[in-house]
């Protein structure tokens, strides 16, 4: 299993490095080109449209062509966004070097998704899901506290210059080190694979784990990789190298999660607890914490934080259970069109609580109740999400699927 985990798991933590350094580089960028919050934080979503924008054709290209080639071609893709964002001196061009970033890691996730579902047995899924986390949330973690002190020593630039060679070096081991997909079944014309990702649209199964993907995975995607700092900063007052700190925590506490997940799901399946409880159980602590975070009901940042990083990571386990309505051959469609909705609500959190913060403070709110309207607006999507996901119920036929 590592041969199979391990080059897919270096790939998602480059993968999960870019998605989140906003959090430390995106005040840097602020001050230095005078962005309003809705600018910079377009300028952070435009990675997640691309990534989202390209995820419909990938599922298509995984289960044509495999993981291995489709992933090591687009990590190319990572390095040429990484070399442009690098030396551009316009916020265009920021913007299109990190879209091409998005593009280029869009991937990352879905790839490893679809070797494991074609190399591993159906029981080791929810682990192998929890592994390949586990890997990203050493990337956030990559893009907190350790990138902060990094940027006492050299600039931004140099930063993305680095990660541009590092994509390349990761593209490399993907190609010449992971396994091959294994063919189970003859390979599909175009139109056969686009009429199964209708399939996968038009499903009720489907449907019922699409308001999860689009509202707590992508809300929370949206809040990790930009707004928990700008709240830490305007909010509760910390500098950008303490919000750095707190960053580092919730990281810290998403690590756990997902070690946790991939220790011991596959027990806890064996006992009755599903992966579909986990999911459950996991958003309605995330909300819980969430709410204590708009309302300030407590000065404990640290541990409010590291709490919503450890439940919001439950959200991930709508992947294996999207997946699984479908047979094999439709598992990269499944997964990608899951991962579109993910990335569209983090484009559309990310660059709308921007719009809400600054709206709301030209009509005169403070600060602090410009960013908590903003944060309420996330709670209530995905609170919808949670009451979508409970009742589905019993007499949904995606009840069989969540049997995971």
């Amino acid at each position: 299993m590592l041969k199979l985990l391990a080059p897919f798991a270096v790939a998602y933590f480059l993968s999960y490095h870019f998605r989140t350094l906003n959090t430390v580089i995106g005040p840097i960028l602020r001050e230095e080109l005078a962005l309003s919050a809705a600018e910079i934080g377009f300028l952070s979503s435009a990675y997640f449209i691309a990534f989202g924008a390209a995820q419909l054709p990938l599922g298509i290209l995984l289960d044509r062509f495999g993981a291995r080639r489709v992933e090591s071609a687009l990590l190319l893709i990572a390095a040429i966004g990484a070399g442009i964002f690098a030396s551009a001196r316009t916020v265009g061009m920021l913007a299109f070097g990190r879209a091409m970033i998005g593009i280029g890691v869009s991937a990352c996730l879905m790839a490893a998704l679809k070797c494991f579902a074609n190399c591993a047995p159906p029981e080791r899924q929810a682990s192998l899901t929890g592994w390949i986390m586990t890997s990203g949330s050493f990337g956030a973690l990559a893009a907190s506290t350790p990138l902060d002190f990094a940027l006492r020593w050299t600039d931004w630039r140099a930063i993305f210059l680095g990660l541009a060679i590092a994509a390349l070096a990761v593209a490399a081991l993907i190609f010449f080190n992971a396994p091959e997909q294994i063919a189970t079944e003859k390979r599909e014309s175009l139109k056969t694979q686009i009429d199964g990702l209708r399939e996968v649209f038009f499903s009720r199964n489907f449907w019922r784990f699409a308001p999860v993907g689009l509202a707590q995975v992508g809300g929370f995607m949206s809040v990790q990789s930009l707004w928990s700092s700008a709240w830490l900063i305007h909010v509760n007052g910390h500098t950008r190298s303490g919000a750095a700190q707190y960053i580092a925590t919730m990281s810290v506490a998403m690590m756990i999660s997902y070690s946790m997940i991939g220790l011991l799901s596959t027990r806890l399946a064996r006992r009755g607890i599903s992966t579909l409880g986990l999911l459950i159980g996991g958003m309605s602590l995330s909300l819980l914490t969430l709410a204590l975070i708009i309302t300030r009901a407590t000065d404990q940042h640290y541990l409010l934080w590291a709490a919503f990083g450890l439940f919001s990571s439950c959200g991930t386990m709508v992947y294996p259970l999207a997946s699984a309505c479908f047979p094999p051959r439709l598992s990269g469609r499944a997964s990608t069109t899951v991962n579109l909705l993910a990335f569209t609500g983090a484009f559309g959190m990310q660059w709308g609580m921007g719009l809400i913060i600054d709206l709301l403070q030209e009509r005169g709110y403070t600060v602090t109740q410009a960013y908590q309207g903003a944060f309420i607006v996330l709670f209530c999507g995905q609170f919808f999400a949670w009451v979508w996901l409970i009742a589905g119920g019993k007499n949904d036929p995606a009840t069989k699927c969540a049997s995971l």
